[in-house]
Formats: C-alpha cells, sequence, structure tokens
C-alpha cells in the first residue's frame, strides 16, 4: 500500500485515471479518529498501491464539499504538514476495519492489472489536489468557484 523501500523515481510519471469508487464512497466523519494513522491512494508503485500516509489529528470543516473532514499531518513535512481531507478519502493504516479493506480490495482490482506492465514505474492516477486553504480535493469533488 505504501511505496516499496527500494528508491523510486523523484517524480511520478503522471496517469490521469479515473477513479469512480472514492467519489461514491459512503464513509462518514466518524469512521476515523484523532490519532489514526491512514493513507490517501493516489496510484500504484511496484505492483502495489501507493499513496501518501498521514496522521489525522483533528475535526476540521471540509470547504470544497462543505461536510466534516479531518486535519492531517504528514510527518514527513514538505510543502504541506497539515492539510483538510474529506473522510471519503482515507484508508486505515492502524487497524483492519471492514470498511477500509473492501474500498482497498476494490482499489487494487481497478488498478493492479490496469498497470500491471508498469512494474517499475511509481504511477500518480491524478485524482487530488490541495488548493490554496490546504484543503485536499478529489477531482470528482471539484465545485466552480472552490
Amino acid at each position: 500500500m505504501l511505496p516499496p523501500s527500494r528508491t523510486s523515481p523523484s517524480t511520478p510519471a503522471f496517469a490521469p485515471t479515473s477513479a469512480p469508487l472514492t467519489p461514491a464512497r459512503d464513509i462518514t466523519h466518524a469512521h476515523f479518529q484523532a490519532g489514526d494513522d491512514v493513507v490517501v491512494l493516489k496510484g500504484v508503485a511496484s505492483g502495489e498501491l501507493w499513496g501518501d500516509a498521514v496522521r489525522v489529528v483533528a475535526p476540521s470543516w471540509h470547504t470544497p464539499t462543505d461536510e466534516d473532514g479531518w486535519r492531517l499531518r504528514n510527518a514527513a513535512g514538505g510543502t504541506q504538514t497539515y492539510i483538510t481531507a474529506h473522510p471519503r478519502y482515507l484508508v486505515h493504516l492502524t487497524r483492519r476495519c471492514p470498511d477500509c479493506l473492501i474500498y482497498l480490495r476494490a482499489m487494487e482490482d481497478l488498478l493492479l492489472p490496469k498497470y500491471a506492465k508498469h512494474k517499475d514505474a511509481l504511477i500518480d492516477c491524478g485524482w487530488y489536489t490541495t488548493t490554496a486553504l490546504g484543503q485536499l480535493i478529489h477531482v470528482a469533488d471539484v465545485r466552480d468557484g472552490r
């Protein structure tokens, strides 16, 4: 689920792919708690799903969707140490909950066969962007003026 320990290319290959599962995912704010380690799936690396591992730190309004979201902290820092995200973008790393496992399996079934021939590539499917307000937004959730 996370990038392999070997050194991957510094810039992932960008391969815009539709994400029909994430926008329709029915996960409520209450599914996650402060302190949970989660991943935001972004693509495929070496035959596994790849994403950003972050920690849930506090409730936060997710402006792009006008729904309850979570403030997330990336321990590695970078350009965005803290972002706010909608719960449907998140998958548990620290506990094996059925909802996250079902979603994870569905994403594997959708993506892994599609990129099977790109075994050594780091593929960013282009589902997310971060707004100027530090809001992580899925491309399917983008609305005019936000």
